[in-house]
């Protein structure tokens, strides 16, 4: 809000207009967790409630030393897609770090489709084999479908592999892979699915009551996983396998309720990833990037669209 009360509003239709790839949203991550190791960008932990009936409400907030405050609250409702509604919804205000004055509303939607692929590309970029071919993903929605644009972009992909319960998902996912050139198929079994997957994307819903089915063992020793379900499908005494485990961040991995996986297991946090401080041991295949999604990437996806928007005159 500018002084005379007026704000930019960009629905999700709107963001998706501006054309941003996912490759300039990584960029933008990477630039924002450099600033954060130099003390230029602010982040608390994400605060998460689970209401119920499989319903996951979440909030990040950042602040920048370039000026702007972003604060982003969604809900996830598995119910929704049988109403014709997303099953993530939500609202993102960027303010002004001075003034506190309101500049943007925007759909969280787009950005939290785009900023959770994009993570994963800021980790798959150091430790996935660049010449990837196989694409597995566990769970066929929103960002399975995300995973699958960004990093079509970034390696050098022939085919998918699919696994999940959904077949309404499955089969669009498959559809939209064929459409851009890739061989699609889809998995009866986890372990199949995931044997000669070079790069893994697992993104089932949050719920907790869900039997772990996926073991780290049966991936290839070169294989790179992006787990964006906070572990929730793999079997725990099996992520160990992993030789490279990246959290998005320890704070808020040390403050969670329920810990994605073995404080012992884990390497180092991707801001210590990005900026090199995390230590000679990262690098190892199999490598996973294990992640709930943090403040930061929200942020640099909300300032890259707001910036963008205002380039081009909306």
């Amino acid at each position: 809000m500018n002084t005379n009360g007026s704000f930019l509003y960009l629905s999700d239709s709107d963001l998706e207009a501006l054309g941003i790839r996912p490759s300039e949203v990584a960029d933008a991550i990477e630039a924002a967790l450099i600033n954060k190791a130099e003390g230029r960008l602010h982040t608390a932990p994400k605060t998460a409630i689970l209401p119920g009936d499989g319903r996951y409400a979440m909030s990040t907030l950042a602040a920048g030393d370039d000026g702007f405050i972003v604060v982003k609250q969604v809900t996830v409702c598995p119910d929704n897609p049988a109403k014709g509604l997303p099953a993530i919804n939500g609202a993102i205000m960027v303010l002004d770090a001075q003034t506190g004055l309101l500049r943007a509303v925007l759909g969280a939607n787009w950005i939290t489709a785009v900023r959770t692929a994009a993570l994963s590309v800021v980790a798959a970029r150091r430790l996935a084999d660049p010449e990837a071919e196989t694409l597995t993903f566990v769970g066929a929605g929103v960002q399975a479908h995300s995973h699958l644009n960004a990093f079509h972009d970034l390696f050098p992909l022939k085919r998918i592999r699919v696994f999940g319960r959904g077949k309404t998902g499955i089969d669009k996912l498959c559809r939209h892979a064929r459409d851009i050139g890739l061989e699609a198929k889809v998995s009866d079994e986890p372990k199949e699915a995931l044997h000669d997957a070079d790069i893994v994307i697992s993104s089932i819903t949050l719920d907790y009551s869900v039997k772990p089915f996926l073991d780290a063992r049966w991936l290839k020793s070169d294989a790179f996983a992006a787990i964006t379900d906070a572990c929730i499908p793999w079997k725990p005494e099996s992520l160990s396998a992993f030789k490279t485990v990246i959290v998005d961040d320890w704070k808020q991995e040390a403050e969670s309720d329920k810990p994605m996986l073995a404080y012992k297991n884990i390497t180092a946090d991707l801001t210590e990833l990005v900026s090199g401080e995390g230590g000679k041991n990262i690098g190892a295949r199999p490598a996973a990037l294990a992640f709930r999604g943090i403040s930061l990437g929200d942020y640099a996806a909300a300032v890259l669209a707001v910036r963008r928007a205002t380039e081009v005159g909306i």
